[in-house]
């Protein structure tokens, strides 16, 4: 079991509790209908999430054999069987659609295999295209914010939902970068180069600097456009920007600076400092939407 569990990557679902903004932003955190259907709908994204990283490893099991890393993942070295993992991407799948159809809606089931076929479509070819690669990425942040909406009835703010999909893209690019860069490191091992993705080829430092200067302040003007037009605070929602300045802040030092070449879902849990800007963020927010309301 444990190499399934590995394969199943839970360590990234912490990018799921997006889903829940929209029971925040919309004041229905006090309703435990409202919760309740947020929570399945996380747990539907978790499957259908963990269902395309086995699909991902799974078409790349031979690629990933040559990488000095992720020769070490449960399907590259051996210690998971490629019918198991089959198995398992298909049985959460079916979870996935039938909890968010059982226990959310028809709308959110239809957005989870909405998920499930981008996701399919990103780990055979669209992660191989240069810029649409990221783009991808991007959009299937954007689905987890909807999704989560939708499931407790919720509208989400155009401002917000554009500033959302910068900082997915900021977050792919810096991604790209980390991947370009140690890439480029020389290596002493039999395996040779780190081939990481093909696609890096297509990707220069110079040309994804350009990307994450534009996606980042494009991503700090809309958040603060929101902040100005809160549906629910009005500009209260100010008091929230300095810690998004920060975690954005922050995120660039350690790729920059510190060259930190742990994963996103890694630097979002682990760095003290990114854990200091979600904590303080969201303490903000509940201030603000909740006992200044």
């Amino acid at each position: 079991m444990r190499p399934l569990v590995v394969s199943l990557r839970p360590q990234e679902w912490v990018k799921n509790l997006l889903v829940f903004a929209g029971l925040v932003f919309s004041l229905q955190f006090d309703d435990w209908t409202a919760i309740a259907e947020a929570t399945l709908t996380f747990v539907a994204f978790c499957a259908i999430s963990s269902a395309g990283y086995l699909l991902n490893d799974l078409r790349d099991r031979e690629h990933d054999r040559l990488h000095p890393e992720k020769r070490h993942r449960p399907l590259a070295s051996g210690a998971l069987a490629p019918g198991t993992a089959m198995a398992a991407a298909v049985a959460l799948a079916v979870l996935a659609v039938a909890v968010s159809w059982a226990g959310v809606s028809w709308e959110v089931a239809a957005m989870v295999a909405g998920y499930a076929v981008v996701t399919a479509l990103y780990s055979l070819l669209l992660k191989r295209l240069v810029i649409i690669d990221v783009m991808t990425i991007a959009a299937l942040f954007i689905l987890r914010v909807v999704a989560g909406a939708v499931a407790v009835g919720a509208t989400a703010s155009e401002y917000l939902l554009v500033c959302t999909a910068m900082l997915a893209l900021f977050l792919g690019f810096t991604k790209r970068r980390q991947e370009a860069m140690l890439e480029a490191q020389p290596v002493d091992e039999p395996l040779g180069p780190r081939t990481t993705r093909p696609v890096l080829e297509h990707y220069s430092p110079p040309f994804l600097d350009q990307m994450i200067a534009m996606v980042t302040a494009t991503a700090i003007v809309t958040y603060v456009i929101y902040s100005v037009n809160s549906p629910f605070a009005g500009s209260k929602m100010l008091a929230t920007a300095p810690s998004v300045l920060y975690g954005i802040f922050r995120y660039l030092y350690l790729i920059y600076h510190r060259h930190d070449t742990r994963s996103t879902a890694a630097i979002l849990v682990e760095d003290p400092g990114m854990v200091f800007a979600g904590v303080s963020y969201l303490a903000s927010a509940f201030i603000v939407l909740y006992a200044l309301d």
